[in-house]
């Protein structure tokens, strides 16, 4: 027994040694699966671009087509990323082909609104995917009115008062002067300041504030900027300056002194309102003369700079001339000659105006852009403000000299910039007819004088709301536009909101003096054209503008 017992273990051993050992089974390699072509909601999508104007009746389904058949049951929701209130909120299927994967969103997006998505390469769908997907999309603009319809009389007047509440409600309290822009603080703008100041007329006219109401604003900004330690430079004043102390802010490291632009923009709207007082009672007399005390003290021929034939834009106490820019068209400054021939003490002669302002001639174009002959200024009329800061006091309709006539030359900006803003050549999502207007204004974080020659995208509601008097009815359908169907993105507080970008679904929340000063004013000369009326009767105005060589 005991020998069978060793035999069966021996016999065992070498049966043991002899085993030839299994391998350990490897992962299966798995199929490279290629991307094809996406789509969504039938649009073809390409990687790293971006969609527009996708529906919003529908919620988003993305079409994935791969070159093999995929295992919709292996598929990895992690390699799937879409932004916003989108997020993981969507279901995978496969299509009829086997090679399809389709992802549906179970909620609704959001109109206007960018969306990105993201597709990850690696293993996944019982493959490994070679290639990755990222993209994004845009859904269209809500077409519901935001608004219950009223007429167009009256939503002129709700435009108007809504916004020269920016000049009312939100002014410096000390003052009275134009914020720079909402939140400035301290920081009060002259420019700015002379186109809310001419509000004040219409607001009277309008039963926006009273009579009084408006004289007591006057005497308190007229009151401060008399004072002896509010800061002026041979009687023009600083861009901006502190509404509390009256002292300079500076606009640049040299630019601490006087802004003869910015002067002039403030003179145009205190010369407008010296004509809409000038007959009353005492008190609105006695705040006249004190305008008059202002606008007499402006050394308009000390901005020759040592009696050359142009005019400066700034002189500093600190650096003298260093800025050393000269005043010279075709833009917004038009009316800084105006006053400054029109100075009852320190004018200037005719041949300032035709060397500095007109360089005797250079200030022409005369070509043609989309058939409209411009007859000044750069091609396609640069930013819309040129037609609009020296326009609100001066009277464009009848006005000409021997370079232009500047209601055919106000006309064609505007029309020009409506037509490059319809026939949109760089592709930009929104513009239309219904969606135009190129000028300065905030952008995504930055500020640009937007133009046909400059422009990122961004329109801003001012441009052709600034513009009735010129395209009524082209600015009409804009204001139509931006308050019925954009009016939950652009109405606030006071007005339309500075600007947007629906190529990139941005909407300012911001709100500048110099854009929200010019809606007030030029929709009121496009009604009544009051302002004009009230600057032109000005004797000192109209000599001046004879001197130049104008009819009006």
């Amino acid at each position: 027994m005991k020998k069978i017992i060793i035999f069966l273990f021996l016999g065992l051993l070498v049966w043991t040694s002899c085993k030839v050992e299994e391998p350990t089974p490897k992962n299966p390699v798995l199929r490279t699966l290629r991307i094809q072509s996406v789509q969504i909601n039938d649009y073809n999508w390409v990687s790293n671009t971006e969609l527009y104007n996708i529906s919003l009746a529908t919620k988003p389904i993305v079409k994935i087509v791969f070159d093999d058949s995929i295992n919709v049951s292996k598929f990895l929701t992690s390699k799937v990323t879409f932004s916003g209130d989108i997020g993981a909120n969507f279901t995978a299927s496969i299509g009829t082909d086997n090679k399809t994967l389709l992802l549906t969103t179970t909620v609704s997006p959001k109109s206007l609104t960018e969306y990105t998505f993201n597709f990850d390469s690696g293993n996944n769908l019982g493959g490994t995917v070679y290639n990755s997907f990222s993209s994004k999309f845009m859904t269209q603009l809500d077409t519901t009115a935001k608004f219950p319809a009223i007429s167009d009389d009256s939503l002129l007047t709700l435009v108007q008062k809504r916004t020269f509440d920016y000049f009312w409600s939100y002014a410096h309290p000390t003052s009275g002067l134009a914020r720079e822009r909402l939140n400035s603080g301290e920081t009060v703008t002259m420019g700015g300041s002379g186109f809310g100041i001419m509000g004040i007329p219409v607001a009277i006219e309008r039963g926006f504030i009273t009579r009084q109401q408006g004289l007591d604003r006057m005497n308190q900004i007229v009151n401060f900027l008399s004072l002896p330690n509010t800061d002026k430079f041979h009687g023009a004043f600083p861009h901006w300056m502190n509404g509390t102390t009256g002292k300079v802010i500076p606009f640049g490291t040299q630019d601490d002194g006087a802004d003869l632009v910015e002067t002039a923009f403030l003179m145009e709207g205190l010369l407008t309102v010296q004509s809409y007082f000038k007959t009353g009672n005492t008190a609105e007399k006695a705040m006249c003369a004190n305008i008059e005390t202002l606008w007499e003290n402006v050394d308009w021929s000390w901005f020759q700079q040592n009696s050359q034939q142009k005019l400066f834009w700034h002189w500093s106490p600190d650096y003298g001339w260093a800025i050393n820019m000269q005043i010279s068209g075709w833009d917004e400054a038009l009316i800084v000659y105006v006053l400054a021939a029109s100075s009852p003490t320190f004018p200037i002669t005719k041949a300032v105006y035709d060397n500095g302002w007109a360089l005797n001639g250079g200030i022409k174009n005369g070509k043609s852009f989309y058939g409209v002959s411009l007859p000044l200024g750069p091609d396609y009329g640069g930013p819309m403000f040129f037609a609009h800061y020296s326009f609100l006091g001066l009277d464009p309709r009848k006005l000409s000299d021997s370079y232009a006539n500047y209601w055919t030359q106000n006309t064609a900006h505007a029309l020009i910039n409506y037509d490059y803003c319809v026939a949109n050549p760089k592709g930009y999502y929104g513009y239309s007819a219904n969606c135009w207007g190129l000028t300065a204004s905030d952008i995504q974080n930055s500020y640009t004088a937007s133009s046909p020659t400059n422009d990122v995208g961004v329109i801003a509601p001012t441009a052709a709301l600034s513009s009735f008097p010129y395209t009524p009815a082209q600015s009409m359908q804009a204001l139509h536009f931006f308050y019925y169907k954009l009016g939950d993105k652009i109405w606030g507080t006071y007005g339309f909101n500075d600007s947007f970008n629906l190529n990139q679904g941005w909407f300012a929340n911001s709100y500048l003096a110099i854009d929200e000063g010019p809606i007030v004013v030029m929709i009121e000369n496009y009604r009544t054209g009051l302002l004009w009326n009230l600057f032109m009767q000005n004797t000192y105005i109209q000599a001046g503008l004879t001197k130049l060589g104008f009819s009006y």
